[in-house]
């Protein structure tokens, strides 16, 4: 009996979108744009005081939040190195200016994967329903790339780590969709770059996978084994249908 994939789950950054930039060489401009807002509204700390106590923060917090699956937003990390330069209760207009300040560097280096719009339209055209579950620290960073790539009206829901707390490969995530959609896991194929976190929590919610290669990062050793490989994002409607078919 011919089974219906009824919804696909993307991941978003290496998976719909790829960056293009030198991140530790980035991260100094960002860093520089955002403590120049920050004291454009009227926020004074050294300079150097503060630089090195928010890159510490970032490392920090990327490895707890891997190692928890609980997402910070980058808002509270901002505010918290703040707290320890005097500058308590800071609004959350002037936070959200440095942050875009510091995103606004890093954006410029994301660009949409090789034919991004053909594979939506295809997946959309054969009544597909399309969602987003995106790992990031920042809503609104994510927001705005979404939009760059102009990739908004595909999906529904877009579910980001920051705004729920949760991040994959916790299977919560994955339960949101399921859950607006009303759909089974079974009838449902989660496509994304990373195996620890977009396969891993797909196999956790019951979903169907799809490892997506040229932007993966892949493990030297490790036990987790999607369904499918597409060696290209083009690859991926054709390997959703391959899942309809007897006996998959």
């Amino acid at each position: 009996m011919k089974k219906a994939i009824r919804g696909a789950i993307f991941d978003l950054g290496s998976t719909l979108i790829r960056f293009d930039g030198d991140w530790p060489i980035l991260l100094q401009d960002s860093l520089d744009l955002m403590i120049d807002q920050l004291q454009e509204d009227g926020l004074n700390f050294d300079r150097s005081g503060f630089r090195s106590a928010f890159e510490r923060a970032l490392e920090a917090y990327d490895l707890q939040r891997q190692s928890s699956q609980l997402e910070r937003s980058t808002t509270s990390l901002l505010q918290e190195t703040l707290n320890t330069f005097g500058h308590e209760g800071i609004s959350p207009d002037i936070l959200g200016r440095g942050l875009k300040r510091f995103y606004s560097v890093s954006e410029i280096h994301w660009r949409p994967m090789p034919a991004l719009h053909t594979v939506l339209g295809e997946l959309h055209e054969e009544g597909r329903k399309l969602g987003l579950v995106s790992n990031a620290g920042d809503v609104e960073n994510v927001q705005r790339l979404i939009d760059k790539v102009e990739i908004r009206g595909y999906f529904d829901p877009i579910i980001i780590s920051a705004a729920i707390g949760i991040r994959k490969p916790d299977p919560r995530p994955f339960e949101l969709v399921l859950d607006q959609w009303q759909v089974n896991p079974e009838s449902v194929v989660m496509i994304g770059d990373r195996l620890e976190a977009d396969i891993l929590g797909a196999q956790g919610a019951g979903i169907h996978q799809i490892w997506l290669k040229p932007e993966a990062e892949t493990p030297t050793v490790t036990q987790i084994i999607p369904e499918k490989i597409a060696e290209k994002l083009v690859d991926v409607p054709g390997l959703i249908r391959e899942f309809e078919t007897k006996g998959q």
